[in-house]
């Protein structure tokens, strides 16, 4: 397979190739097909929105909007399946506010699924939180660039230009998803409540390795999705859809652990530095002046 030049991998739900007259309205208009909360596209700008689903990463897309992963809202249906029991009724909540002993937020929780009984009354829930993929670079330009002309500019050539868009992996675990697990996720816990994270399959893979328990036992599930080409009827590429390819069950404490604990480097290392420190802060003291006068 060719190298990708382009780094956008799906604009307004399309691929950027994608010249037909559905994808051209999506575009126009500045649509989301993935079940925004309005029709329109609302990221980073609700006026002037980032209309970037995915972005590639070594030729292969990556997520780095969490509403591409309501496509079909699959999500929820594989969540309820680890949430509640065969039959049960249920349906979904976005973005609900999830409070802590002191009635300040700690942040809204993406999709709570809840299960009812005949008469309406909730008897059981779980949470529900999509993490997509941080950019680094700049993906706004080549966005804008792309826009001007999307027929003469589908296969463009980004790669000399400064600021290239890549996935931020080590970010989005870092800034995103521990900072969820902690807050969230431990209020969660402490209400022996489960909980589920749908997230991209090459943003998983640079996780640490987490401690796997039989889904019986697991009080917190890694629901790990990709984006497969499907290819139209006529046999041309088609459009990217989400598909589950793994599912890990852990304990919420064990995989806390693992997510949040950094892997040390060597303290000979550290130490080495502090020396060439010290050492630079000997060879050159700093210049004490005397100001006459001062008063």
């Amino acid at each position: 397979m060719s190298e990708k030049k382009h780094p956008l991998a799906e604009v307004f739900g399309h691929l950027t190739t994608d010249h037909s007259g559905v994808a051209k309205r999506y575009r126009s208009s500045r649509l989301c097909p993935f079940n925004n909360k309005i029709p329109n596209c609302t990221k980073d700008k609700a006026k002037d929105p980032l209309g970037v689903c995915s972005i590639f990463h070594e030729n292969h897309p990556v997520i780095t909007c969490p509403i591409r992963f309501r496509e079909d809202w699959t999500i929820t249906d594989d969540a309820a399946s680890f949430f509640f029991g065969e039959g049960a009724t249920w349906s979904s909540l976005t973005e609900v506010r999830l409070n802590d002993s002191f009635g300040k937020s700690a942040g809204n929780i993406d999709v709570v699924l809840v299960a009812y009984d005949d008469a309406g009354k909730v008897y059981e829930f779980g949470a529900l939180e999509v993490q997509a993929v941080y950019i680094s670079g700049n993906v706004r330009e080549p966005f804008a660039h792309y826009m001007k002309d999307p027929h003469q500019r589908a296969s463009m050539d980004w790669t000399n230009e400064p600021n290239y868009p890549r996935p931020d992996f080590l970010s989005s675990s870092r800034k995103r998803l521990a900072p969820q697990l902690l807050f969230k996720g431990g209020i969660l816990h402490s209400w022996k409540k489960k909980s589920v994270v749908a997230l991209d399959k090459s943003f998983f893979s640079t996780l640490p390795k987490l401690k796997q328990v039989p889904k019986a036992k697991a009080d917190m599930a890694w629901l790990i999705y990709d984006l497969v080409l499907m290819k139209n009827k006529d046999g041309g590429l088609g459009k990217y859809s989400l598909q589950k390819v793994d599912e890990v069950f852990t304990e919420f404490e064990p995989a806390l652990l693992s997510i949040t604990t950094a892997s040390p480097g060597k303290v000979g290392d550290f130490i080495k530095l502090l020396q060439e420190k010290l050492d630079d802060q000997l060879e050159t003291p700093p210049t004490n002046k005397t100001i006459d006068k001062p008063f």
